[in-house]
């Protein structure tokens, strides 16, 4: 196991089902034989939420060319997802988890620091999981969101263009 809380390069890959805007349930083994951008981010419709969602779509076309699906995962109900595409007109596929289940299986819910408090919410995360499930990449804390979707992209496409 890593020596974070959070799965690392090389781990299993948690297992997950939830519920999308329109109420389908998505699980890890829906992915299977295919890659994986899993991110977790703290809320719909804020500024740094919205861009790493309307970022990770206007990549979305080169994410798909590369075998990867990309999903989004925060605490919010369909309802705010819905409306969050909508309002965006995202592309990326976004999950309710008000349970926290996949939230803490990926180590994205812990102790943070938000305007110099300290608090326990959603960590920015990121994981690249490949087509058997395991994680090939995992930003446990992403620090900027504008940008990381590039980074990501740049990660896939050295582990599964080649």
């Amino acid at each position: 196991m890593s020596e974070h809380p959070w799965p690392g390069e090389g781990d299993p890959a948690p297992d997950f089902s939830l519920p999308d805007a329109d109420g389908r349930v998505h699980s890890l083994a829906d992915y299977s034989g295919r890659w994986l951008v899993l991110y977790f981010y703290p809320k719909d419709a804020t500024s740094g939420c919205t861009t790493e969602a309307v970022e990770f779509s206007g990549l979305l076309p080169r994410f798909l060319a590369l075998g990867a699906d990309v999903v989004g995962v925060s605490r919010d109900k369909p309802a705010s997802h819905r409306k969050f595409i909508d309002t965006h007109e995202l592309t990326v596929l976004l999950l309710s988890d008000p349970d926290l289940a996949a939230l803490s299986a990926y180590g994205a819910w812990r102790a943070k620091k938000v305007c110099g408090k300290d608090c326990v919410g959603t960590v920015r995360s990121t994981f690249l999981i490949d087509p058997k499930g395991i994680v090939r990449r995992a930003w446990g804390q992403v620090a900027k969101a504008a940008g990381h979707a590039d980074t990501v992209l740049a990660a896939l496409t050295e582990l599964a263009g080649s």
